[in-house]
């Protein structure tokens, strides 16, 4: 018999220790132990270093995984779960094999872990770099896809959230504060009064009333100047979507807005770069939603702003439908104030919809599941590509599973408190799915297309490009360091399989899209990965985080609008204005549900924090602590800047952004 010395660390995460019993598997690339349950059930307490002695009946020479077990005593939870970190293996030759975990462990299946392939005796780092992911893997089965007859992104495939892989699922730290947040998420609204109250508002300073708590402070930027033109303007550039703005060189053919009306030269101003555009044809058309029996409406606007010469981003025109029409005045500063201020509300409240369903459902939780479905299935652990991203895959399928069955289901709150629930919500899906482009889920790509390299005081641009070069070089060096060159990502299935699952699964297998269908070069994955890792951390940050912040006053972000839009000036008042928006109750519980899709988690893992056992290898490990580095110099220069401003924008601050999609 030999003997093998066996290290196993669990996490200092809280409940992350276990009592149940452990069985462990030693695999060589051709000989194996039995799996063998390891003595001593409470050598499993939270951040326990235990020891243990395997023995086999011969050497299994190098060790390539192992495969980890846990089985429930029956005297507790079925639900009992295990974080360990890592596992240290020494060989009767007195080899040391080391296997990062830093994962939940439960009851419903076989964990398998790969080697780091870090021989102690060696200092050599090329003899880190020598695995080879050129042979198949078998799929993951425990992740299936679900294929709705919808034409939007496929989903995972689960029924109940039971049947969820547990290592999918919430941490019962996650899992609790989640479920204390929504039992209590109304506390602070005035419900007595207000959550089932159909009734107009009497007066629009009413509506501060609702919340009990105190508002952000942004929030009561916004509630004192959502009024005004420049800060109307503002939101385009650094709101909760700034995704829609560009430079306008051409006005649209639908959009016949005169020098005149302005009091512009608008071809000059064209060609000096003044002229921005503002184009919600997506929303045109939708089926809108019926709340509490009465038809909502919904409009696919265009604005046109004008950078003036003290840089800000003026509005000087809005056509609330698209087909130009004596019934479809175009509004303008000069008009009257409740007729330009409820013109401006319904931009608001289409930006709402746009900003919702496509910037932040589509293209963060939606792509971010495809990403990590497709990871999951295809990607074995200690793969490179699994290192790099499993972190930011953290949540996003059950958070998903959450949001389907409380945000946007048939019974959910888009259906019950917003203009686009229902019908309208799977039509814009597909639209925006239909148009959506690789190049614009690619900052610079993105920035550039839409002409917006020069216009001053951008700051999602600024911040958000100096992060996706923060990532890009992380990403880079990574994963250069894994393959030395193209035939290397040719080889690897691993990588083929995950990325044609990506496009057929979440762009179904639509070539317009730009996305890739397999990798070629090692440049060409280095972008991708980039664009996952900044789509599913500060690109969802920049578009969730702030949501209470500019929606929690509802008239700035309205869900729903009750009357249609005015066709002929000079009939909006004060009272039209107020019959237009949200009754109380729609705002009270638009207002709740926009609260908590903004709360940060207690249990969340921040850009850049990966385990200090995370990755093979000592270049890996610098250049992890460069990248750190790196995000923590931004997050400082960001914090100066934002001194000198009137509203901080903070979303893309390293020091707030969460690895991965959250609720």
């Amino acid at each position: 018999m030999v003997d093998y010395e066996v290290t196993i660390s669990t996490s200092l995460l809280d409940n992350a220790g276990t009592s149940d019993n452990v069985f462990i598997k030693l695999m060589g690339f051709e000989v194996s132990s039995k799996l063998t349950k390891l003595e001593g059930g409470s050598s499993f307490a939270r951040g326990a270093v235990s020891h243990f002695t395997v023995s086999c009946p011969a050497s299994i020479g190098e060790l390539d995984q192992i495969q980890l077990k846990k089985q429930h005593l029956k005297e507790f939870s079925e639900d009992s779960k295990w974080f360990p970190t890592k596992v240290v293996v020494k060989s009767p030759e007195g080899d040391t094999y080391k296997f990062p975990i830093c994962r939940w462990i439960n009851d419903s299946e076989v964990h398998s872990f790969t080697e780091e392939r870090v021989n102690i005796k060696s200092t050599v780092e090329s003899e880190v770099n020598e695995c080879k992911w050129d042979r198949t893997y078998p799929v993951n089965e425990a992740y299936r896809w679900h294929e709705p007859e919808e034409k939007i992104p496929h989903h995972m495939k689960a029924k109940s959230f039971k049947e969820l892989p547990h290592a999918a699922k919430f941490s019962y730290l996650k899992d609790i504060e989640f479920k204390y947040t929504l039992a209590t998420r109304l506390l602070d609204i005035n419900l007595k009064l207000l959550c089932d109250s159909k009734e107009t508002w009497a007066d629009i300073e009413d509506i501060n009333g609702v919340f009990w708590g105190k508002y952000p402070d942004i929030s009561d930027y916004v509630q004192l100047f959502w009024k005004e033109d420049a800060f109307f303007g503002e939101q385009y550039l650094n709101g909760v979507n700034p995704m829609l703005i560009r430079h306008c060189s051409a006005l649209p053919e639908n959009f016949p807005v005169t020098d005149d009306a302005v009091s512009l030269s608008l071809t000059d101003e064209m060609k000096e770069g003044n002229i921005f555009l503002c184009d919600n044809k997506s929303l045109d058309g939708l089926t809108t939603n019926t709340i509490n029996e009465k038809e909502q409406y919904l409009m696919a606007p265009l604005v046109l702003l004008h950078k003036t010469p003290d840089d800000r981003l003026m509005p000087i025109a809005i056509q609330l439908k698209q087909t130009p029409a004596a019934d479809n005045p175009i509004f303008y500063p000069t008009d009257s104030e409740y007729d330009w201020l409820t013109a401006k509300i319904f931009v608001r409240g289409a930006d709402f919809h746009e900003h919702q369903l496509n910037v932040h459902l589509l293209r963060t939780h939606l792509l971010a599941e495809v990403f990590t479905v497709s990871l999951l299935r295809n990607v074995p652990e200690g793969h490179p590509l699994h290192e790099l991203l499993v972190h930011h895959t953290r949540y996003t399928l059950q958070i998903n599973y959450n949001a389907r069955e409380l945000l946007i289901s048939e019974e959910g709150s888009f259906k019950k408190y917003a203009a686009s629930g229902g019908e309208a919500l799977i039509e814009h899906l597909e639209g925006s799915l239909a148009s959506l482009t690789y190049s614009s889920l690619c900052i610079p790509e993105d920035i550039a297309e839409r002409g917006l390299e020069a216009v001053p005081n951008f700051y999602y641009r600024d911040d958000g490009l100096k992060l996706w070069d923060i990532i890009h070089r992380f990403v880079q060096g990574v994963l250069s360091f894994h393959y030395k060159n193209d035939a290397n990502v040719r080889k690897d299935t691993s990588l083929q399989n995950w990325i044609s699952d990506i496009f057929e699964h979440g762009f179904l297998s639509q070539a317009g899209t730009g996305i890739p269908q397999s990798f070629t070069t090692v440049k060409d994955l280095v972008k991708f990965v980039t664009m996952v890792i900044f789509t599913c951390s500060a690109q969802h940050s920049a578009v969730n985080s702030g949501q209470f912040d500019y929606g929690g006053w509802m008239p700035n972000a309205p869900s729903t609008l009750r009357l249609p839009p005015p066709t002929t000036k000079g009939k909006t008042n004060e009272a039209t204005m107020l019959q237009t928006l949200p009754d109380q109750g729609t705002t009270a519980n638009g207002m709740a549900v926009s609260w908590l899709l903004s709360q940060p988690s207690s249990d969340s893992v921040l850009l850049g924090q990966y385990g200090n056992d995370h990755f093979k290898g000592e270049i890996p490990r610098q250049l992890l602590k460069a990248f750190q580095g790196r995000l923590q110099a931004l997050s400082a220069e960001i914090k100066i800047r934002n001194k000198n401003l009137e509203v901080p924008y903070t979303y893309l601050d390293p020091d707030v952004i969460e690895n991965s999609v959250a609720l």
